[in-house]
């Protein structure tokens, strides 16, 4: 377990980068300040998520495996909007890695 970053430099990755990574850093930042973590939210492409620094990387699990190692926790989505599934897979990872 590591102290946490303030704030926590998450990634929110589609394959193009562009519409469904912005509806993810959105839902991203709605959950992590519901969770009270200070939190730098972007979105990027695939290619440009390799080589950005984040210690945090949400996306579609299609892609997450090409990422692995790129950020201490990698959360895989199903629903771009759904908060409530994004918080029920963000909290047990951020936890796990003692940031929550």
């Amino acid at each position: 377990m590591s102290e946490r970053p303030d704030p926590l430099k998450v990634l929110a990755v589609c394959g193009l980068g562009m519409g469904t990574s912005l509806i993810l850093r959105m839902t991203a930042e709605s959950v992590l300040t519901r969770l009270g973590i200070a939190a730098q939210v972007d979105n990027t492409d695939l290619s440009t998520a390799r080589s950005t620094e984040a210690d945090v990387i949400v996306g579609q699990g299609m892609h997450m495996t090409e990422l692995e190692g790129a950020a201490t926790v990698i959360v895989t989505v199903d629903d771009f909007v759904d908060e409530s599934a994004l918080e029920a897979r963000l909290r047990p990872a951020l936890a796990e890695v003692g940031w929550l």
